[in-house]
């Protein structure tokens, strides 16, 4: 049996099942969890004929980031954020940066109220939390209570996810969620996340994308780790943009990001320039309108540039804004073509960048 100091809270997303267990509907893997035991994630289980949320209140990292470090770029550019995380994660991705706290199944952290967070939040003038490093929607219960307190003092929320969700997460999202970036690896194919996620397929991700779109108004971005040999398969990645554009919009910005080597991926190497390039021409040529290239600082394919006349509308290196090329309107002060981008950055870094 769990011990009674981490008890945490009574969650709320699970159903009683007439075996007896209790189903969480969280996340799309609805484990069914037996008195005294937990889920895959290791912070949900049963105690008492109730599911609860062991890492409710116990922040196990907490740190100040730029928002374009999630990465999104089309919502709040050049905002400070307040990111936090928990112990477990649904996922098991072998090459997961965070490991160390994602694939932790102890219980530990800072004691934490949703009230304290928020405040430490507004200590730091951060304009937003972001519930991030390991999968928010397994602590969302605590998430939607720092969230809603969040709002009261004029401070924003995204979720960095896997988008593993499901109808009942989004529609507690609804409660409090802003801006989310939902991040598919090697494109959401099928071979790659059941050898290197642990998951059959990325069914859910598609879906929970389609119940955002139709039952929330929170702004969206995807992003797509491109792992070299294993997950840069063109094909997944062309279903992936069309899917996208048919369902989500040629507005949705997609990011492709280079992947590093970490946790049990370590004989990889660091995914090719060119590669990402070609990943990028796909959405392109597909119609996505607002593509880019994630942790190569310095490359052109950074930038947002205007779809009509092709002008860089906001130069980046890295996560820093270097030129804000929009009128007050957020339209191109070139051509006047309006760019789909909520808000306007505190801070512009006024030196020209290299690009490659």
């Amino acid at each position: 049996m769990l011990r009674n100091d981490v008890l945490g809270k009574e969650a709320t997303l699970y159903t009683r099942l007439p075996s007896g267990r209790l189903r969480c509907t969280a996340c799309a893997r609805f484990c069914e969890i037996p008195e005294g035991k937990v889920g895959l994630c290791g912070i949900r289980g049963v105690v008492d004929s109730k599911l609860r949320l062991f890492v409710y209140g116990k922040v196990i990292a907490g740190h100040i980031d730029p928002i374009e470090k999630k990465p999104v770029t089309h919502y709040r550019p050049g905002s400070s954020i307040f990111s936090i995380a928990t112990t477990g994660c649904n996922w098991l991705c072998k090459y997961c940066q965070n490991y160390d706290i994602s694939q932790r199944r102890k219980i530990e952290g800072t004691e934490m109220t949703p009230e304290q967070v928020v405040d430490t939040a507004v200590n730091y003038g951060a304009d937003g939390i972001a519930y991030t490093y390991n999968e928010p929607s397994i602590f969302i219960e605590f998430a939607r209570d720092c969230g809603i307190e969040a709002h009261k003092k004029g401070i924003f929320n995204i979720f960095v996810s896997n988008g593993y969700d499901t109808i009942e997460s989004v529609n507690m999202m609804k409660d409090f969620l802003d801006c989310i970036t939902i991040d598919f690896k090697g494109s959401g194919k099928q071979e790659f996340v059941r050898q290197f996620i642990g998951i059959p397929n990325a069914d859910p991700i598609f879906q929970t994308l389609k119940n955002i779109r139709d039952k929330t108004t929170i702004h969206t971005e995807v992003t797509d780790l491109i792992v070299p040999e294993v997950g840069d398969d063109l094909d997944a990645a062309r279903k992936l943009c069309r899917f996208i554009y048919d369902e989500l919009g040629p507005d949705t910005p997609i990011h492709f990001l280079r992947f590093h080597p970490d946790y049990k991926m370590m004989e990889f190497s660091n995914t090719p320039i060119e590669t990402l390039e070609k990943h990028h021409s796909i959405a392109k040529e597909i119609g996505l309108k607002y593509a880019y290239v994630g942790n190569v600082p310095g490359h052109a394919l950074e930038h947002t540039y205007c779809p009509e006349c092709k002008n860089i509308v906001i130069e980046r290196y890295g996560f820093s804004i270097g030129s804000w090329n929009l009128d007050a309107n957020n339209c191109c002060n070139r051509c006047g073509y309006p760019i789909p981008i909520i808000g306007k950055p505190n801070k512009i870094h006024k030196n020209r960048f290299q690009i490659v």
